[in-house]
């Protein structure tokens, strides 16, 4: 079985927290987004950010977002968030967070509060102070944090909860859970994009989350290909065709017929794996005849007979069959 491509957090939590804002800190920090007025909407000052933190030696790459947001008494205010998703707690985090704090008022004199979200699977891992006390001489900062790890028990609540957030951190914890289980993740990843399509989000919400999702939840490509043909077939039967193909896979194949001849390709191994999980070793010839089927929905149809028949001989007839129907219909 082919293991799933490393999950790339980075960037796909960056753009996520950029289209949903106002709902991330919602869901995260209800208590700072009650204090906000934002009818007055907000900034995010990510060229600031990185005039005081350009020189800061962080080992890692972490996800900031430095936001500028209204109060509701009027007071304008800077907001920090720093989001640990490198799935690994480090010692230095909260002294982290100190300095990046106090370089930023220091720079410009503004209040800052900063806050964090903690992606990593080590449930003991904390942190939401830095500080010191020496000869009287005493510093601290406290900051809220969030664990993401902390809903997994939430999950009832989440599955019923209309914040795209709740989306979000469901597919960051599936991530997590089926990190050396491709076949899981394929389950896992279908049915939290059937779920999207049946929230009633309107039709960005759903391309953005489903954008987020396809980007952590990566697959192997056999599967990946499986798994566009189980959706697209959702689609049909729900006659909700909001976003059949993945933007960020279309963009990386380049082009639509790059992107066409991946998907027969990932089929073709879905299907070749499904019988030899099945029935064992196939022939080159059987090989050789499922490479001369190009059609996608054909290949889905042979996808999916390959785990209804109930032997080899029948699949390889039904193979003959339909290349012969194909055939007579070209003539």
């Amino acid at each position: 079985m082919e293991n799933s491509p490393q999950s790339d957090y980075d960037s796909p939590w960056k753009e996520v927290i950029e289209q949903f804002f106002p709902q991330c800190m919602h869901f995260f920090f209800p208590q700072v987004y009650a204090a906000i007025d934002w009818s007055k909407g907000y900034t995010f000052l990510d060229k600031e950010f990185q005039k005081v933190t350009r020189d800061a030696q962080t080992g890692k790459r972490y996800v900031d977002k430095l936001v500028q947001v209204y109060l509701l008494n009027g007071r304008e205010t800077w907001i920090l968030i720093h989001l640990e998703v490198q799935g690994a707690p480090e010692e230095s985090f909260a002294e982290r967070m100190f300095i990046y704090h106090y370089r930023i008022y220091d720079h410009y004199q503004r209040q800052v509060v900063s806050l964090a979200i903690l992606t990593d699977n080590r449930a003991s891992w904390r942190p939401d102070h830095f500080g010191y006390d020496l000869f009287g001489c005493r510093l601290s900062l406290d900051f809220p944090t969030v664990k993401l790890l902390d809903y997994q028990q939430q999950l009832d609540e989440l599955a019923v909860n209309d914040n795209p957030f709740a989306v979000v951190v469901m597919a960051h914890l599936q991530t997590q859970s089926t990190r050396r289980d491709p076949m899981q993740r394929y389950g896992a990843k279908l049915t939290l994009i059937k779920f999207l399509y049946q929230r009633g989000y309107e039709r960005q919400v759903i391309a953005e989350l489903l954008r987020f999702i396809d980007w952590v939840m990566t697959l192997p490509a056999s599967l990946e290909a499986q798994l566009r043909a189980d959706v697209t077939t959702f689609e049909a039967e729900v006659s909700m065709q909001y976003v059949t193909s993945f933007e960020r896979l279309a963009r990386e194949e380049g082009m639509q017929q790059g992107m066409q001849q991946g998907m027969q390709r990932g089929l073709r191994d879905s299907i070749a794996t499904t019988l030899q999980v099945r029935f064992g070793n196939l022939s080159q010839e059987i090989v050789d005849d499922l490479e001369q089927v190009t059609e996608l929905e054909m290949l889905r149809e042979l996808q999916r007979q390959a785990t209804l028949l109930d032997s080899l001989p029948l699949f390889v007839r039904f193979l003959a069959e339909q290349a012969q129907s194909n055939l007579t219909r070209l003539n």
